[in-house]
């Protein structure tokens, strides 16, 4: 199950060099006797000191002192925390494309313990959870308060158990229950099939280790630029990835030395630019991409780059809007902080972050419509015991029951051309969302 941990939700691991790793004895012994707030240190240790004499049970200071990071962390956003040994060891699990749980990717959104997206093929996608769904309880236990680490816990188990999730989504009128069966999970992390002749579908459900590899593969297969007239590009429902990975296949269809997205922060090494490389392939064929509100992160960071460069359409409904950098920062007891220490930002300087990307093509009453549609459809009697999913999450990519796809189809085979739409169907400049100058 991934869960809005370091490599998925946050796209970039930073390595910290020795200078990092000092002690925290050298750096309290060093420095806080100097620092102006040393009496909030000491007001601290007051505080330890009367719940360890006075609270109702005993409690270590090894739980008061990790409580107190923990506490610390979470007021600053819903990403930085403080990782114990054993999710430390856990980081780079998800990238391998195999790990154990549920298979959704979750986020604290004003508190709420909220899904970015289900993965593709996995038991949440299956059960029809959906991006927006807030969960209320896992077996049962609130979720009020809950810390992502804790959430991890509670919802990955040995494969074949149950876990229960109570559900609230917009338009339900009350909470409902959806029982998953922990699994192994298995992300295949790019699909193809051809919907006419030369124009290929393509979907990335996550950017995995080897997602450019795949797709470059893919591509091959299909006839490259030679019998390639344009391409759907799938990335609804992608809730991100690795950020070299979102780099290296915005990189396939730019020009050499494009921007693709670059990092702010404090410290200068947290600045970077990463720019589309003057070697490999670089595609010509035209290109619509698909969003919604479950792309997130290294989804964004594509679409962001191929919409500041007029390079594809983009099409679909605004994206989740995840930007910020995460570093992972090792500690001498083998546990670690993920620290947010940077926002990522388009080409155009758009930060994205709980703004999303707003598509070209705005396709959100055409949407709403379709689910209603099948709203319907689920509440007729024959087919109440149907599995519940919406046509994005069937098996084949079909024009007549997929409006986003339809229109994307529709525009690649014409002969207007990327500029042209944008104008003709926003009838005013695309939104800069939060400009940034460097």
């Amino acid at each position: 199950m991934t869960v809005n941990k370091t490599i998925k939700s946050t796209l970039l691991i930073l390595a910290i060099l020795a200078a990092a790793l000092l002690s925290a004895q050298t750096l309290l012994g060093e420095s806080t006797a100097k620092s102006p707030d040393y009496k909030e240190l000491r007001l601290f240790r007051e505080v330890m000191g009367i719940v360890q004499k006075h609270y109702v049970k005993d409690v270590s200071d090894k739980e008061l002192v990790q409580g107190a990071i923990n506490g610390m962390l979470q007021s600053l956003d819903p990403h930085s925390q403080y990782l114990n040994e054993e999710m430390f060891k856990e980081l780079q699990v998800e990238t391998k494309g195999e790990f154990g749980g549920l298979g959704i990717e979750i986020t604290l959104e004003s508190g709420i313990l909220t899904i970015v997206s289900p993965i593709e093929d996995t038991p949440a996608y299956k059960a029809g959870l959906k991006p927006g769904d807030k969960i209320i309880k896992i077996d049962g236990e609130t979720t009020k308060n809950i810390t992502l680490l804790k959430a991890v816990k509670q919802m990955r188990g040995r494969p074949g158990t149950k876990v229960t999730l109570t559900i609230m989504r917009e338009g339900f009128k009350e909470f409902k229950d959806y029982t998953l069966e922990r699994a192994i999970i298995h992300v295949r992390s790019v699909k193809t099939e051809n919907l006419e002749k030369g124009y290929p579908y393509v979907r990335i459900a996550s950017f995995q280790e080897s997602t450019d590899t795949d797709l470059t593969n893919a591509i091959k297969e299909m006839g490259e630029d030679e019998t390639i007239k344009g391409m759907v590009l799938d990335l609804r429902n992608n809730p991100g990835g690795l950020l070299d990975q979102a780099w290296k296949v915005a990189n396939l269809f730019l020009e050499k030395g494009a921007l693709i997205v670059y990092t702010d922060g404090r410290a200068k090494d947290q600045q970077m630019e990463f720019k589309a490389t003057r070697t490999g392939k670089h595609y010509k064929f035209r290109i619509a991409v698909l969003i919604n509100e479950g792309s997130a992160s290294a989804s964004e960071i594509v679409a962001g780059a191929l919409q500041d460069h007029d390079r594809a359409v983009i099409f679909g409904t605004k994206s989740f809007g995840k930007a910020s950098v995460q570093t992972i920062i090792p500690l001498d007891s083998k546990s670690g902080l993920r620290l947010t220490t940077a926002y990522y930002y388009t080409p155009k300087g758009r930060h994205i972050q709980k703004t999303g990307i707003v598509p070209d093509v705005d396709m959100k009453e055409e949407v709403k419509k379709q689910q209603d549609q099948e709203v319907e459809e689920e509440a007729k009697p024959e087919n109440k015991k149907k599995p519940k999913q919406s046509r994005l999450m069937r098996e084949t990519a079909d024009p007549k029951t997929d409006p986003v796809l339809k229109k994307a189809l529709d525009w690649l085979k014409s002969d207007v051309t990327v500029k042209q739409y944008k104008l003709e169907n926003a009838g005013k400049p695309m939104p800069d969302t939060a400009l940034f100058s460097k």
